[in-house]
This record gives C-alpha cells, sequence and structure tokens, in this order.
C-alpha cells in the first residue's frame, strides 16, 4: 500500500466519521497484520478486478506495514482536522 492510497482511504473513514472505529479496529488488528498480507496473495488477483477501489484493496492486503500506514494518515488526517494548536 501506498502513502498515496493510505491518505485517500484515511480521508474517506474520515469524512465518514469512522477514523475512531477505524483505529480501535487498526490498532487491536495489529498482532495479525502479516496474515492479513498473506491473504492478500490470495484474494488479491480477484480484489484487482473490481477497478480502483479493488486495485486500492488488492494494494491494503498485499502491504504487511498497510496497517501502520493506515494508522499513520489517520492521525495525521486528525491532526489536519484539529488545526494549529
Amino acid at each position: 500500500m501506498t502513502d498515496d492510497v493510505a491518505r485517500r482511504l484515511a480521508g474517506e473513514i474520515d469524512r465518514r466519521g469512522l477514523a475512531g472505529p477505524a483505529r480501535l479496529l487498526l490498532d487491536a488488528h495489529r498482532p495479525i497484520a502479516p496474515l492479513v498480507a498473506d491473504l492478500g496473495a490470495a484474494l488479491g488477483p480477484l480484489a484487482r478486478l473490481g477497478g480502483r477501489a479493488g486495485r486500492d484493496a488488492a494494494a491494503l492486503l498485499d502491504d504487511e506495514r498497510a496497517m501502520e500506514r493506515l494508522i499513520e494518515a489517520l492521525e495525521a488526517t486528525g491532526d489536519r482536522r484539529a488545526g494549529p494548536g
């Protein structure tokens, strides 16, 4: 998963008001990130058939650091929303 995909996904999550629950779930599932990446190897080709969203989902599944990148992007989105402090 590239940082651009992480930022775009974090922006959509934040826009829908789900940044808090998403962050909680990501933190809770951090230990299984390598297993999710293995799952991505199996499901990636099918996910890529879904257009841009499918390619982004496949990139998310393929990367072991995807959860970390998404958490960082969610934190940055929250920081931007909070403004200068």
